[in-house]
């Protein structure tokens, strides 16, 4: 077994290896960026070596740096974690090169997988059912099209060398095709560069269940079940769950043997992910192997009582499996919802900032949190918006599902917005605790899942102003003590009136009468005052109220009028109108990327496009004017 190894990642996946490692007797080296000086992830290894500046093109995807800082600290393997260089076979050449074990697959089976077209190929000669598409080489964006057109509409656009819903979109006529197939091709050769593009017909309301499996040196091959990973937004996934509900005995070991298969078909080792697409007949249909460690994987390591870390490491150090395939057995069942910092009510926008609050649920043996950051920290333009995961355990799926909810409610995260609530109105709804999940689940239900629904309006409400009355009072007693007139009726909360205990009286009946319950007040509730609102935490769950300011009467237009702003930290990728050019509402003005995904800036009317303020490469902050406009008289 190694002595010593080097994660050449960050964040929650670095910190979860570090913490197997150290269970194991192994010792750690971390890496970091700029950004990551100060992280959770190299705070905890045993020693750290600096990369370079925060970019991932000047630090974590720079293979030779990671190289030479392995030699200079005598680690003898390094774990890739996902991500970054996870899947990238010249980086494992070059561990090769320098007698450093990469942990993970041989660089043939990288390279067989690592290109979906080839991959597609290499299943199909073995016997594994395909999705129906074009993986040719004639890359010409007519012949794309002409292939779209044959199969039908709607087609997927996929990166042939990508994952995690990078370079991917959906087109559901061909009028659309030319500009998906544009942003795919950028996103995938910022992503992975290298633009390569497949098309595939989308199949409607199928899941996705993807079979993790497990090979070694010696032959040996296992499968460790599987995992529904169907409820997803931009094509990446939000809640996973093992084992897949409604799954029978025998779809089970046809589907794990038919991942076997496609593992050994390239001589496969270590941990990987074998993903189908599963229709309501019970037919499925391969879709990509993932040659790395999922994200998701602990939700099966819970059900399996194994650690799939643990088993990377046995395996690459040459050892046999540490269990046959009659020895795994299925336990219980896990959920695992990913924690991101952005504002699902506004397109999924990714938000950047810092945590001034962090209190994740209490971890027990039903609940784990998986995360890579602490109170304090700084999420940075230039990384996934994921902080954490947050992943649990019971005996059955409605038992795991109650323990979900109520991990989400007391997930407790303060000073920029984060997915809890979206995560928490998921895993209440109707049709996922009845199990009817589908890759379009997110947006069949969106009306419940995004809906202020009036009894939590009606809950929310009279909590949220006692909490505004609590905090003003609060602030009030601070200003009074820090003055050197504390007495002074300009630190009053009530603004000199006799109205707010009249106030606050009515405030509290409401509670009452909401709640049922005359002790009720604002013990057990967290209040955290943002720049958007109130983000209230309560054993109901999440809600995020802001108060409507009054009508004065005044100008609300301002210079704010025929503007555009960029709506966070990011760099320009492109603009696809001229200066000076006539455009009509809705039209693309402007491509702006920021932590790994694109995002359009459109026309809010007819009008004319008078200046670009920013060119493609700059870097902008969130709120800067990126468009002197001008609308079109009505």
């Amino acid at each position: 077994m190694f002595n010593k190894i080097l994660i050449a990642n960050r964040g929650e996946i670095a910190c979860r290896i570090i913490k197997t490692a150290r269970v194991m007797g192994i010792a750690t080296v971390a890496v970091y960026s700029d950004a990551d000086r100060n992280a959770l992830h190299v705070k905890m290894a045993d020693e750290a070596v600096y990369l370079g500046a925060s970019p991932s093109i000047e630090s974590y995807l720079v293979g030779d740096k990671i190289i030479q800082a392995a030699l200079d600290t005598g680690a003898q393997a390094i774990h890739p974690g996902y991500g970054f260089l996870s899947e990238n076979a010249e980086f494992c050449r070059q561990c090769a090169t320098n007698n450093l074990v990469f942990i993970g697959p041989s660089i043939e089976a990288i390279l067989a997988m690592g290109s979906k077209s080839a991959a597609k190929t290499i299943m199909a000669d073995a016997g594994v059912p395909l999705v129906p598409g074009y993986h040719g080489d004639d890359q010409n964006p007519e012949v794309l099209k002409r292939e779209a057109n044959k199969m039908g509409y709607p087609v997927l656009l996929k990166a042939a060398a990508g994952g995690g819903g990078k370079g991917m979109r959906s087109v559901f006529a061909e009028a659309e095709f030319d500009q998906a197939l544009e942003s795919a091709k950028r996103e995938a050769m910022s992503s992975f560069n290298d633009d390569i593009m497949l098309v595939e017909k989308y199949l409607l309301k199928p899941r996705h269940v993807e079979i993790q499996v497990f090979c070694d040196s010696h032959h040996n091959a296992v499968y460790l079940f599987e995992r529904d990973c169907s409820v997803q937004r931009r094509h990446q996934k939000v809640i996973e769950e093992a084992p897949a509900p409604g799954m029978t005995p025998s779809l089970r070991q046809q589907m794990g043997e038919t991942a076997i298969k496609a593992a050994q078909a390239i001589h496969y080792e270590g941990a990987g992910t074998v993903e189908f697409l599963l229709d309501s007949q019970g037919d499925f249909f391969f879709m990509e192997m993932n040659t790395r460690l999922q994200v998701e994987h602990p939700v099966t390591e819970m059900i399996s009582g194994q650690d799939l870390v643990e088993w990377q490491l046995i395996v690459a150090a040459g050892e046999p499996l540490p269990r046959s395939q009659s020895e795994l057995k299925i336990n219980g069942h896990a959920f695992e919802a990913r924690i991101y910092t952005e504002d699902p009510d506004h397109n999924f926008l990714p938000a950047t900032g810092k945590i001034i609050l962090l209190q994740p649920p209490s971890e027990s043996a039903n609940v784990r949190v998986d995360t890579g950051v602490i109170e304090g920290d700084e999420v940075s333009i230039y990384y996934d918006p994921m902080i954490s995961k947050l992943i649990v355990w019971d005996t059955d799926r409605d038992r795991a599902l109650a323990r979900l909810t109520t991990a989400l409610a007391e997930y407790r995260i303060g000073g920029l917005a984060t997915n809890i609530g979206f995560l928490y109105n998921i895993a209440t709804s109707v049709a996922f605790r009845a199990a009817t999940v589908h890759t379009g689940f997110i947006e069949e239900h969106d009306k419940e899942i995004f809906r202020q629904r009036e009894q939590d309006i009606n809950y929310a409400g009279p909590l949220t102003a006692a909490a505004i009355l609590e905090l003003r009072n609060q602030k009030a007693l601070q200003d009074a003590k820090c003055s050197s007139e504390p007495n002074s009726p300009w630190h009053l909360a009530s603004s000199w009136g006799n109205t707010q205990p009249k106030i606050k009286t009515q405030i509290q009946q409401a509670i009452v009468d909401v709640t049922h319950d005359s002790k009720t007040n604002l013990d057990g509730i967290t209040v955290v005052d943002t720049e958007s609102g109130f983000n209230l935490f309560t054993p109901n769950g999440f809600f995020h109220c802001a108060e409507v300011q009054p009508d004065l009467g005044l100008d609300t237009q301002g210079a704010d009028a025929g503007s555009l702003k960029a709506p966070m930290n990011g760099t320009i990728v492109t603009s696809l109108v001229k200066a000076g050019e006539q455009v009509c509402k809705g039209d693309t003005l402007l491509v702006m990327e920021a932590m790994k995904m694109e995002h359009t800036i459109t026309a809010p009317s007819d009008g004319r496009v008078i200046e670009f303020y920013f060119q493609p490469g700059d870097i902008v902050d969130g709120g800067l004017e990126l468009i002197n406009f001008e609308a079109s008289n009505l």
